[in-house]
């Protein structure tokens, strides 16, 4: 009981640190350009991982090269993408969108992985589809390009958690977050050739802060998943939709209205669902 405490104390540390991150993500995307910030957000977070990778004694060589090639490439598509919705659409429904993974993540471990899809998850991805056509409800006025590209950071994110499931076994985790930030960094600084520009000194510490975040968040919850069940973790996650949603309000006063509500909760269900009876994964790392 003692771990499952620690555990939640884990999840809620890394829900509030993902959700900041999103929080300044959609600040500074009003003067910088979201590929600098996907850019900056790899680049700071390899920073801040690499005390780590000393302490850990970490060990480089790796035989699953074309498979974390993939993980990043999976991973860096889904940043994008959840970067871009970030700074058009509400904050709270952004993350909703891009928190779809565990949905879409085993219909995909069924293709790549011939993994078999049980009964009971597949009324899971039912309910959780159900949620998302709430939350996009076709006819209004979200069911938009920039929300279609919000639900693409959660597919391409299910492919890079696949990705992820498939090294598990013979990765350790601080392996697979490495060379995500540094393919993630080296990728992301292509795009700088077009869209750099300069910034302003008061931009430097949120952008330093989102790649700070993000591997705080990572660390603090592949740590909960090591104390408790990935159902029991995985429930706790989703609060990062509500510290979320707290910040759109009282900073952009956004406000879910019901359909959006319900969406999110058969969201949460079928994610929940999917978690516990496929997906035991105390390797996942969020892409956020």
């Amino acid at each position: 009981m003692e771990a499952h405490r620690k555990s939640a104390y884990f999840v809620l540390v890394s829900s509030f640190a993902f959700a900041s991150m999103a929080a300044l993500i959609k600040w500074v995307s009003v003067d910088v350009p979201h590929e600098m910030t996907v850019f900056f957000r790899n680049f700071f977070g390899l920073v801040a991982l690499t005390p780590l990778l000393f302490r850990e004694n970490f060990e480089i060589r790796t035989r699953n090269f074309s498979w974390h090639l993939s993980r990043a490439v999976f991973g860096l598509t889904a940043m994008y993408c959840f970067f871009f919705a970030l700074g058009r659409m509400p904050l709270a429904d952004a993350v909703l969108l891009n928190y779809t993974a565990p949905i879409f993540t085993p219909i995909i471990a069924m293709f790549m992985l011939k993994e078999e899809v049980p009964h009971q998850v597949r009324w899971a991805i039912g309910i959780g589809f159900v949620g998302v056509v709430l939350i996009l409800r076709p006819g209004h006025d979200l069911f938009t390009p920039v929300a279609l590209v919000g639900l693409a950071s959660g597919i391409f994110a299910a492919f890079a958690m696949t990705t992820i499931r498939r090294m598990s076994s013979t990765e350790p985790t601080v392996r697979i977050v490495f060379y995500f930030a540094l393919a993630g960094t080296l990728g992301s600084a292509i795009p700088l050739y077009w869209s750099w520009q300069s910034v302003d000194l008061s931009l430097v510490f949120p952008l330093t802060a989102i790649g700070v975040l993000a591997t705080v968040g990572q660390l603090f919850l592949t740590k909960a998943y090591s104390l408790a069940p990935a159902a029991r973790v995985g429930s706790i996650t989703y609060t990062t939709v509500v510290f979320a949603a707290l910040y759109g309000w009282i900073f952009w006063s956004e406000a879910p209205d019901w359909f959006t509500a319900l969406g999110a909760l058969l969201v949460f269900a079928g994610g929940m669902l999917a978690i516990g009876r496929v997906i035991p994964f105390p390797w996942r790392v969020p892409l956020g």
